[in-house]
């Protein structure tokens, strides 16, 4: 059955089934981002409403204690509700984005669970994956527990994997770019080769590119800009909190097959009123 529908060992075949992640399970399969929003008080907002646990935070972007005399994200995030993953958003080397993680391990005591991003050039924040592939191994030599965003290259995810990495977060198209997800066959490559979650990140704009992301067999959707950059953040946090929940439902429940030119009639026919010619 699970060979039929597609399913990989990393995705239970249950709709309540939690998301692991480096030995934690998690309900929610959406991971939101803080950056980009009017404020603390309404990043806590939408969080609250898009129903995440995991929260990414830019340690190069954002006081988490660094800066005394500012607000303190740490404020407004309950440490009981939300887990933390610092991300190295801003580092375009692997020197900067380890230094990053480091920082972060100290100011979050010993916290271990990070995602990594080396990006290639500030145009089109595509991942440098020499540098990615560097860094990823001096973070997981180092204990850290690394969730890493990288190309759709199905090679390249086999490689993170290979190095420790706990997930693997391939780019749906560029960051920021709302474009959803250009290239579904390399997506559905990585699902099916991985033993890590495989979880879209970057280039989700709205609620449909969250479904199909899940209806692909992957494991979570991570997002920032598609709910901070909306007209209504809240009321998008809570669409994208129901696109990954109907997403993964219907992954699960198998879809029918694609029939070109084979119509059928979606009510029985049998005992139907045959006509006896004109009246």
């Amino acid at each position: 059955m699970t060979a039929q529908l597609g399913l990989t060992p990393h995705s239970p075949m249950t709709a309540n089934a939690p998301l692991e992640i480096a030995g934690r399970a998690f309900r929610s399969r959406l991971l939101v981002g803080t950056g980009k929003y009017r404020d603390f008080e309404q990043t806590r907002e939408a969080l609250d409403a898009s129903g995440a646990e995991i929260v990414t935070v830019a340690i190069r972007r954002t006081n988490l204690g660094q800066k005394a005399d500012e607000p303190n994200l740490l404020d407004y995030l309950p440490a009981d509700r939300y887990t933390l993953l610092p991300n190295t958003a801003g580092c375009y080397n692997a020197q900067d984005a380890v230094r990053t993680l480091r920082l972060a391990r100290e100011l979050l005591d010993g916290h271990t669970l990070v995602k990594l991003e080396v990006l290639g050039d500030p145009h089109t924040l595509f991942p440098n994956m020499p540098e990615t592939l560097a860094a990823a191994k001096t973070l997981v030599d180092e204990g850290f527990q690394v969730m890493v965003y990288c190309t759709d290259d199905p090679v390249q995810a086999r490689m993170l994997e290979d190095i420790g990495c706990v997930a693997v977060m391939p780019l749906a198209s560029l960051i920021g770019s709302g474009m959803g997800i250009l290239n579904p066959w390399n997506l559905r490559l990585i699902i099916d080769q991985a033993r890590v979650p495989v979880l879209v990140d970057a280039g989700v704009g709205t609620a449909s590119d969250a479904t199909i992301a899940m209806e692909l067999g992957c494991d979570g959707v991570l997002m920032n800009t598609a709910i901070a950059a909306a007209q209504d953040p809240i009321l998008m946090a809570k669409a994208m909190r129901h696109a990954v929940e109907a997403g993964r439902a219907a992954y699960l429940a198998g879809r029918m097959p694609r029939k070109l030119y084979s119509a059928q009639p979606s009510s029985p026919t049998e005992g139907l009123i045959q006509s006896q010619g004109p009246v």
